[in-house]
């Protein structure tokens, strides 16, 4: 797909002596990181030669860390990006670091840091607790041999993650001396949107920004991706293996820049001298007209009886824009009825203030009367990157696999 950032969850096994990869706290079924990072080597660069870069989302206990900076640097060999002890002043260019493969979490920390800061939270949780309990508490700590950092481990990270204390100010503060990434869940992210937008801009400018899916979709389904690229989020998490209208988008936005997987931001995000404010309505910047002539191809993908047991379909089109709040919008055409090779001749106009971030949806349906519309297609492309003039538009089906006939001709 084109994918360049996957997550691992890497948790100790039942044994507590090999990593697994899984869910934690949910039924599903451990793999082991030695056949993830074996399967992510085979894949990385098959769609692309640009850097892949592995997050992990650590659990493990310091022994397992160095075995899994063992299995890490074993597997992967010579395109594992390791960057030496020094702290980035700023990431290198994509450029650089094609066919190589980045590792991001958070840096361990020792023993002596963890506890000072298990202590501290104990103070801020009460300040009554007396000292007899607040002792009890820290027995089991010193009785405990002192358990030093993976070395290894560390040395492994080139792109340093972690949430500082406080609130959104200290965890959006820019640093000119080190380059970081920050992670917000998506409700996160709307939260510090209402009151925080232009500071989120700022931020990703120069650091990295990842947006994840809250914890209760365990459909796998996904969220709206816009607010997330709006404010400059360089890696907007997604659930790949469900099919919805979010992924769809996903899809569309990286059909840019020869689906290389990654696109770059728009300049409005990464002017510096006048940081762009998420929350002000713009002016109308394009105005993009769209002609939907005709369909084909549904007659040699589909069984024959797959739309209505006894009549040739009835295909309508749906033609619209995801984007900023102001160019979201929804359009429908005529109902063709009873045609394989349906002709619309349909025009749609869509005035748009960010073309930048536009996509065009385009979705086509089989009406049923008695029932709900069967799925017949869709598309999603990148407006920045259409090009005037008649074309034949492929569709995909639900999960963005292109059928092998089904077109649409239309006019930009």
């Amino acid at each position: 797909r084109g994918v360049r950032v996957i997550e691992l969850d890497i948790w100790p096994n039942s044994e507590k002596d090999d990593v697994h990869v899984l869910h934690g706290g949910t039924l599903t079924a451990p793999v082991t990181l030695l056949k993830c990072l074996s399967s992510i080597k085979e894949y990385a660069f098959v769609s692309s030669d640009f850097p892949v870069v592995i997050t992990l989302e650590d659990h493990l206990t310091p022994d397992l860390q160095a075995k899994a900076a063992n299995m890490i640097t074993e597997t992967l060999g010579d395109i594992l990006f390791t960057p030496g002890p020094e702290v980035f002043k700023e990431f290198p260019s994509l450029e650089t670091l094609k066919k190589r493969i980045i590792i991001s979490t958070k840096p361990p920390k020792d023993y002596t840091e963890a506890k000072e800061d298990k202590d501290k939270e104990n103070d801020s949780k009460s300040d009554k607790a007396d000292d007899e309990v607040a002792m009890k508490k820290a027995e089991p700590h010193e009785n405990k041999p002192k358990q030093k950092k993976a070395p290894e481990y560390k040395r492994l990270i080139a792109i340093h993650a972690g949430k500082p204390k406080g609130g959104l100010d200290e965890c959006l503060e820019v640093d000119p001396e080190k380059v970081r990434r920050l992670s917000l869940s998506e409700l996160e992210l709307e939260k510090a949107a209402e009151t925080h937008g232009k500071q989120i801009v700022r931020f990703t400018q120069r650091n990295m920004l990842r947006v994840y899916p809250k914890g209760i979709r365990v459909d796998s389904s996904n969220y709206n991706p816009m607010i997330a690229w709006l404010h400059g989020a360089q890696m907007v998490a997604f659930n790949m293996q469900g099919c919805d209208k979010h992924l769809w988008l996903m899809h569309g936005m990286f059909k840019a820049n020869g689906q290389c997987g990654y696109v770059k931001k728009p300049d409005f995000l990464l002017n510096t001298n006048e940081i762009f404010d998420p929350e002000v309505k713009h002016s109308e910047k394009t105005i993009l007209k769209v002609t939907v002539y005709l369909g084909e191809g549904w007659y040699y993908d589909f069984d024959h009886t797959h739309f209505d047991s006894y009549s040739p379909p009835d295909f309508y089109v749906k033609v619209g824009i995801a984007g900023v709040p102001a160019d979201k919008q929804m359009t429908k055409s005529k109902i063709v009825e009873d045609s394989w090779v349906p002709s619309w001749n349909q025009e749609f106009e869509f005035h748009l203030t960010m073309p930048q971030l536009a996509l065009l949806r385009i979705k086509v349906h089989e009406y049923d009367m008695s029932k709900k519309d069967d799925f017949a297609g869709q598309t999603c492309l990148p407006v920045s990157e259409i090009r005037s003039g008649i074309r034949a538009v492929p569709l995909m089906d639900k999960k963005g696999d292109k059928y092998n006939n089904v077109k649409l001709l239309m006019r930009f």
